[in-house]
């Protein structure tokens, strides 16, 4: 359907890949993998005519429709929900007000034998053709399937965008390019800012579509289920896999050790080789052998071993200072905004030592539980700290917080003792600060890379209860791995509100639900959770 042909990017002295080509066929769900910095998105760029490439061709059939959601986008503030939602179908509208205008310039002309009149005739047949060939769409039924999909409800569709945060901002935008029907979908990280349920029906939709997909995702459950082929983007070229990302990295292992395997033998022989000549180099009877060996390793191809990313950081948390054996107890806990009744009676406790999830569609009150229990807003019920509780708090604003005029790395080092402190540039690289990055000033540094920096400062100091709203969203899958590892290793009291399934399991082991004004407690771990969601589901459609 699409072919890529010996495509070369490269820019700033750097080249990023060089002569990769590859085809996407029809219904292929391709998931775009590599370490950060090694072209993915610069790749779907391409795809999507949105960057020129250095070199190379791609060929894209004029009947095709290749639509494309960036990382960062930014919806207008000048539509309501649905009318910013119904742009997808602009071309449609636009296509009907061209044949009407073109059938008046018809009427209104006498000039039936000219060139111009007989393209004119022509121009409206294409065109029509065109138009009747999409099929009847009730495009206000489709705008609100997609929207409620997607989380939002009935009573949002009149809200005007600008009430909205970016992450909701953006699945409007996700729900533009899904009603526009592409026979090509690109999408960038574009669970980010979605909730489990929310990511679910996303899945379920790419899959029955039948529509080509290429996807660059960290959250691993996501891309594993969607995706039938991968394509790694590493060291300037590209290997594809056609297998599913799990399966992949089962192949990539294999194909690395048998690199090394090669390399090694290869490294043996020449260093054989080197030897036989450095001996007999003066000697005249050896002469025609030493200079046959120099020719030979003068042209020899030296194999590369693909780039392992051996920086992972095995890192932990200092010890936890004791706490009492209920470091939370809500009760009976309820919170309105004016009309707004969020949540209703609450009633958690958690234990110490316990990990436990925050889970449901956005909207229903899991940061404001949150912030209850960090006594940041007021509230009806009753909320008690135990003894000796030391709060470790993440959340979006956290990233805000901090002293604009210090670097990255003076950032980290006031806040890291013992020693930890030996291994600062290990760490500041796992999260993506490595080399001349950790120089830079704070007030330079984008919205993500502030909260990466504050993950970083949170993990580094003492306390028995973390509470993290949301870490992994600007998080790499090699950093949230870091990040999983050091939690799974953390001694105190957990709460992570998250909907990212991957990272969740088998970090948790009590979950509470969020949803219909109510919360509800589940004993077991996201998986569990998810099984009896999954039965309730398939219950409530058998009814």
């Amino acid at each position: 359907m699409i072919s890529v042909d010996g495509l070369t990017m490269a820019f700033g002295g750097r080249t990023l890949f060089e002569n990769i080509s590859f085809v996407i066929n029809e219904s292929d769900r391709i998931a775009l993998m590599g370490k950060n910095g090694a072209g993915k998105s610069t790749l779907l760029k391409i795809l999507a005519g949105a960057q020129q490439p250095s070199q190379g061709n791609l060929s894209v059939p004029k009947d095709r429709r290749v639509a494309y959601l960036p990382q960062h986008l930014l919806t207008e503030d000048d539509a309501t929900v649905m009318e910013e939602t119904s742009k997808a179908f602009a071309h449609i509208h636009a296509m009907e007000a061209e044949i009407e205008e073109l059938n008046q310039q018809l009427t209104t002309r006498t000039d039936y034998e000219s060139d111009s009149y007989m393209k004119l005739i022509e121009k409206v047949s294409t065109l029509s053709e065109a138009f009747y060939s999409i099929e009847e769409t009730n495009f206000e039924a489709d705008v609100e399937k997609i929207l409620k999909g997607l989380g939002f409800t009935a009573e949002d569709f009149d809200r005007p965008t600008s009430e909205f945060s970016g992450g909701w901002r953006m699945r409007i935008e996700l729900a533009k390019l899904l009603l526009q029907k592409p026979d090509l979908i690109l999408l960038d990280e574009p669970t980010n800012h979605m909730d489990i349920e929310s990511i679910q029906w996303l899945e379920e939709f790419l899959i029955r579509s039948g529509k080509a997909v290429v996807v660059i995702s960290h959250d691993r459950a996501f891309v594993d289920n969607i995706t039938t082929r991968t394509i790694e983007v590493t060291m300037g070229r590209i290997y594809d896999y056609k297998a599913k990302y799990s399966d992949y990295l089962v192949l990539r292992q294999e194909r690395r050790e048998q690199q090394q395997k090669a390399y090694d033998d290869q490294q043996k022989m020449i260093a054989e080789n080197k030897a036989f000549i450095e001996r007999f180099k003066g000697t005249y009877s050896k002469t025609n052998q030493v200079q046959s060996r120099v020719r030979m390793l003068e042209k020899l191809e030296l194999i590369e071993v693909d780039e392992i990313d051996s920086s992972a950081l095995r890192l932990r948390f200092p010890p936890s200072p004791r706490a009492g054996g209920f470091p939370v107890m809500v009760q009976d806990l309820s919170k309105s905004y004016d009309d707004h009744l969020v949540f209703k009676e609450a009633n958690l406790t958690i234990k110490r030592g316990e990990r436990v999830a925050f889970v449901g569609k956005n909207g229903e009150g899991k940061s404001t539980m949150v912030k209850a229990i960090m006594k940041e807003i007021d509230f009806e019920g009753e909320m008690t700290h135990g003894h000796n509780v030391q709060i470790g708090y993440f959340a979006q604003n956290q990233a805000t917080m901090m002293d604009e005029n210090l670097t990255v790395f003076q950032t980290i080092d006031d806040v890291a003792v013992g020693e930890i402190r030996n291994k600062i540039k290990d760490l500041l690289g796992a999260f993506m600060f490595g080399g001349d990055e950790s120089l830079k000033k704070v007030k330079v540094l984008s919205g993500g890379e502030r909260t990466r920096l504050a993950m970083i400062k949170l993990l580094l100091e003492p306390v028995n209860l973390l509470i993290l709203d949301e870490p992994t969203n600007h998080l790499d899958m090699k950093t949230k791995d870091i990040l999983k590892s050091a939690l799974q290793d953390f001694d105190g009291t957990l709460i992570l509100v998250s909907h990212d399934r991957d990272f969740l399991t088998g970090l948790v082991d009590k979950t509470y639900e969020f949803g219909n004004k109510q919360v509800k407690e589940h004993l077991g771990g996201i998986n569990d959770f998810l099984a009896k969601k999954k039965m309730a589901t398939l219950k409530e459609i058998e009814k």
